[in-house]
């Protein structure tokens, strides 16, 4: 079984075992998370389209651990003009393994 999850503006296609990354969620580690907003689900030769998410489908996982992604460099400058900035970013991130996917 497969499903297609809609997570913090993101579509993320999933199956049961899987592990995934997404931005922060406010949940512990080692807690139960629902993922509610279900785009897509397909069991076997069936396939459910939601309009936009699937009724009563849900995905369950288990938050692993949150941690901080690789560095992303932002270099602004403006030529001529001797102006140049230089930041660094790394985005807060959590890893789910997917446990269950509970079809509408």
């Amino acid at each position: 079984m497969k499903a297609i999850i809609e997570v913090s503006g993101t579509q993320i296609e999933v199956k049961k075992g899987d592990t995934i990354v997404v931005n922060r969620l406010a949940a512990d580690e080692g807690e139960k998370v629902e993922f509610d907003r279900v785009v897509f689900v397909k069991d076997g030769n069936e396939n459910l389209f939601g309009t936009p998410y699937v009724e009563g489908a849900k995905v369950v996982g288990k938050v692993l651990r949150h941690f901080k992604g690789r560095k992303i460099l932002v270099f602004k400058y403006k030529r001529k003009k001797n102006y140049r900035r230089r930041r660094g970013h790394r985005q807060h991130l959590t890893e789910v393994v997917i446990e269950d996917i509970i079809r509408g």
